[in-house]
Parts: structure tokens; sequence; C-alpha cells
């Protein structure tokens, strides 16, 4: 029997599981709560109580199981070394090492979150039959993974794919989470994207929008939804959003050179709706060739980290 293998994806309120065939497909998913008191010191050995309770429920043993990989949420070092993941209250440790002992030696392989769901996407969802993408995710804030080859590039420093701090906006007085000023993430996260809408609706005080029910409470769903039914201020906000995202996207392709660009996270359920703004202006951003990345969308959903944790062992 070939040996199974298993897909960790650490997040903040939970962690996803799920054990896969060699071949990607999935066997059964789970998820234990993450449990950061302490400084996060329960996270591992719940997850490892975990996988040898759905083991035996699956009547395996680990010796039927060829390995774990991780996604955690911070840069991660070749070795596994993690200096901190603030999200969990982990400091100067190493995950993949702990966690193997508490599974008797089995082997772990780790890496960025980010980076692990875009190699889950390439594995077996929107990137699938590539084997370079850079996958953008649009959720509460930007996240990216860069793919060549098969394999992660994570940088010397864990920070390749860092997409959502390219600085692309001068003259931003506002703080990124980063620190810095003029983010993607400043701009194209959900809420970016919300902060667009309630500064156009501010600097336009006489304009009717159909934003204006939703007042400061205005979402990113409730920008797109206008947009879509033709409202000019919620048009006008998705220009700039796209105009910005087709930019880091153009960045990047002249530095990557990608097959495939795939877009996930919450904001990429507006679908091709979406893709249309990007698409325009990365199209505008790219004159110098005409071969060169699509853009896509994302279909592994939140699925996506536990699939590419556990690509990361075959």
């Amino acid at each position: 029997m070939e040996k199974k293998c298993i897909g960790i994806d650490v997040g903040g309120t939970t962690v996803k599981l799920g054990l896969f065939e060699a071949d990607g497909a999935l066997i059964r998913k789970w998820e234990v709560p993450t449990r950061k008191e302490e400084g996060g010191v329960h996270i591992l050995p719940d997850v490892a109580a975990s996988v040898r309770a759905a083991l035996a429920e699956e009547r395996l043993s680990l010796s039927d199981v060829a390995g774990a990989g991780m996604g955690i949420p911070g840069p991660v070092l070749e070795n596994g070394y993690v200096e901190v993941c603030v999200n969990l209250g982990w400091r100067d440790m190493n995950p993949q090492q702990i966690l193997s002992g508490l599974l008797d030696g089995l082997p772990i392989c780790s890496g960025n979150d980010a980076n692990v769901a875009a190699l889950g996407e390439m594995w077996q969802g929107g990137g699938k039959g590539y084997s370079d993408i850079v996958m953008v995710t649009l959720g509460t804030g930007v996240g990216g993974g860069v793919i060549l080859n098969q394999k992660i590039v994570s940088g010397k420093h864990g920070l390749a794919g860092e997409i959502g701090h390219i600085r692309i906006r001068e003259g931003e007085k506002e703080s990124c989470n980063c620190g810095g000023h003029g983010c993607v993430e400043q701009i194209a996260s959900a809420t970016g994207i919300a902060r667009e809408a309630r500064r156009a609706m501010a600097a336009n005080p006489e304009t009717a929008s159909a934003m204006r029910r939703f007042g400061d409470a205005v979402t990113a769903k409730d920008v797109l939804d206008c947009a879509k039914e033709g409202d000019a201020m919620a048009l006008e906000v998705m220009e700039t959003v796209g105009y910005y995202l087709g930019w880091a996207l153009a960045v990047v392709s002249m530095t990557v050179d990608p097959e495939l660009f795939v877009i996930g996270g919450g904001v990429s359920k507006a679908g091709s709706f979406l893709i249309d703004f990007i698409q325009k202006y990365y199209e505008r951003f790219t004159p110098i060739s005409e071969n060169k990345a699509g853009i896509t969308l994302a279909t592994l959903g939140n699925d996506a980290g536990i699939y590419g944790a556990a690509r990361l062992l075959l």
C-alpha cells in the first residue's frame, strides 16, 4: 500500500488538517481549535493528538504515513526555524522539529502559509498543469506565493511573495500593518477596498451612490455588489483597485515571469468581474510582449493550505 501524507494549515483560529493519498486525493479533512494561550504551547501537542486519533479512525498507523507538511503564518527558514509568528505567540522555535518529536520522528516539512497555499493551487487547484505560478491572496490583507519549477521560492529571508507590501502608491499618509505607506495591501485587500470606498464617499459628499446606505460599515463585498449593479462611484473604486493590482502584477511579471497568476482569497469570490479590472491594467503595464502570464481564479478556497502542505512531502 502506497503511503499516505498529511497536510496541516496552522491558522490563528483553527488548525486545518487533511489526510491525502500520494496522488493528491483527499481522504478526509478536519480541524482543531488553535489554543494560543501560554505562547501557543498547546498548538502542536493538540495537532499531534488529533493526527493520531484521525489515523486510528482510518485504521492506519504512523508507519502508513510518509510524513506531514505544515503551513505556518510567518516567515519560515529552510530548516523550519521560526523567529516569530505574532498571531500564534510562537517565538524562536522550530515547529517542524517539535511536531516530528511528538509524532515519533515522522518526517515533517514546513513553509509560510501563503507560499504553501500557492503550492496547493499549483498542485490541485487553479494552477493545476502549470509549473510556474504566482498566487495573490486578497483577503483581510494581501498575501502571495511564488512557485517556480513546482517549488516554493521563499527567498533568503523568507520574504519572497510578500506582494501585499510592495510600495505602489506615493503620498499615502496612513500606515500599513507592516509599518510602510502605500502598500498594495492598503488598496486591494478587503479592508483596503472598504477604505477606498469610504474615502470616495467622503471626497464626493454630493454624489449619489448605492454605497452610501452602508455608511462607514461598507465592506468590500458591498462595493463589488454595487459595482456589479453599475454604481458609478463603486465602479471608480474598483478601477483604482484594478489599476494598482495590475501595476503590482506587472512588476512581478517583469521580475519572475510566471506562466500564470492565480487570484484567491475572499475578494476573489467576485470572479471574472474582478479579474477584468486587474487584466485591463496588467495588459496596459506590460506592453513589452503579448506572450506573458495569464490571470485566473483560485479554486481550492480554504483547502489550499492543506493541499499545499501535503505537497511539500511529495
